[in-house]
């Protein structure tokens, strides 16, 4: 790599070409050779060493990125998805002197543009607008594995912004999970950020509804209760703090079990994890008035709300859309701290070859998998069930 101003080390060889995944028609993936990118002004090349595989990715793969569906746009070919990944600088653009070469890092998704208004209050990955700055390479958006190319390859680069340094006590298979903790984190933001001695519901017990509990408790909430469907999912929730579980399927009256173990008052907040139908009106009655609603998951319709019951209970509701306001920072800090186990939910690792396979793990949780991860530079051959 000789691109004028860009800085490289011996010691991190990098080849012109490498391994990617290529998206095609629809669910095609294809391993192909591409060009190493190389780092401009203000971004890094990452050599990925792990990245995990997010229910979006599915949907990317599937459909097109969550943007492209809203707008209507094309479904997005010829890039390489993938989105959760963490590995280490091997060469920095010009100027940069941020961080090193050698240096571990997990990253954020969106590189916002840095110019409309969303990205100045700290909200990038609402980069002002569908069809304006947002994919707009020009303005300087990046978000990679939806709009530019991802994680699914032996390398990426990466705008500085989006770079969470990790700790070395920290497995590749940990630091792939920064960027969903910081999700729950960013939820937990929006709603207040000080949730000590407040309680709070997590509905769905999916990676960023376990971790949501994770980040919840370690922020000091109590009670956390979480909600969801599968016995072994919740005895996770448990494991990651939660302080009581209900089985929706079980509990013919969840709303009145979750008032009862508030001793009547209700919830302060609700963590909205699940895109279940009714659940922006069952986790408004959990509420006491004047609670919170965050809501961090799609659901597949559109979805009936009492709005009547939101203004009488002066109930608020907060969307939030990926990692940001760098809580991911926020979280890699509480997981180097080992406030909470963020390994527990990651359950099998496959090698970069066999992301089809991965894929398939995690879309059909085969063997109950939650965590897909792909070892980059992994040489293993064949599955490995995560201990």
């Amino acid at each position: 790599m000789r691109a004028e101003g860009v800085k490289t080390d011996p010691n991190y060889p990098i080849p012109e070409t490498m391994k990617a995944w290529v998206l095609g028609d629809p669910d095609q993936l294809t391993l192909a050779d591409k060009p190493v990118p190389t780092p401009k002004k203000a971004e890094v090349l990452v050599r990925i060493d792990a990245v995990a595989i997010c229910a979006t990715d599915l949907e990317i793969i599937h459909k097109g990125p969550p943007a492209q569906i809203q707008g209507g746009l094309p479904f997005n070919k010829n890039f390489t998805p993938g989105h959760e990944y963490m590995g280490t600088v091997v060469a920095l653009g010009p100027g940069v002197d941020e961080y090193r070469i050698g240096q571990r890092v997990t990253v954020e998704i969106h590189a916002g543009c840095g110019q409309c208004k969303r990205c100045r209050e700290g909200m990038y990955t609402a980069c002002h607008n569908y069809g304006l700055n947002y994919g707009d390479r020009d303005k300087g958006h990046r978000a990679n594995g939806f709009t530019t190319d991802g994680g699914f390859a032996e390398y990426a680069v990466n705008n500085i912004n989006t770079l969470v340094p990790v700790a070395d006590t920290m497995s590749d298979e940990e630091a792939t999970l920064v960027v969903t903790a910081g999700t729950a984190m960013y939820g937990l933001t929006e709603l207040g950020g000080l949730v000590a001695g407040e309680s709070v519901a997590v509905l769905g017990p999916g990676p960023i509804g376990l971790l949501g509990v994770a980040v919840a408790k370690a922020l000091g909430a109590q009670p956390v209760i979480l909600t969801g469907t599968r016995d072994n999912r919740l005895e996770m929730g448990l494991e990651l703090g939660a302080d009581h579980v209900i089985n929706v399927r079980k509990e013919s009256d969840v709303v009145g079990k979750v008032r009862e173990l508030t001793g009547g008052k209700g919830l302060d907040y609700v963590v909205e994890c699940s895109g279940a139908p009714d659940a922006i009106n069952e986790a408004a009655r959990m509420l006491n008035r004047g609670g919170k609603i965050c809501l961090a998951a799609f659901p597949h319709e559109p979805t009936p709300i009492d709005v009547a019951y939101l203004v009488r209970n002066n109930i608020y509701l907060y969307g939030i859309r990926g990692e940001g306001k760098s809580a991911t920072h926020r979280a890699e800090a509480f997981m180097a701290q080992k406030r909470f186990d963020a390994t527990k939910i990651h359950t099998h690792t496959f090698p970069l070859q066999d992301l089809p396979t991965a894929l398939k793990y995690a879309r059909e949780r085969i063997e109950d998998a939650i965590k897909v991860v792909v070892k980059t530079r992994s040489t293993e051959a064949h599955r490995i069930a995560a201990e």
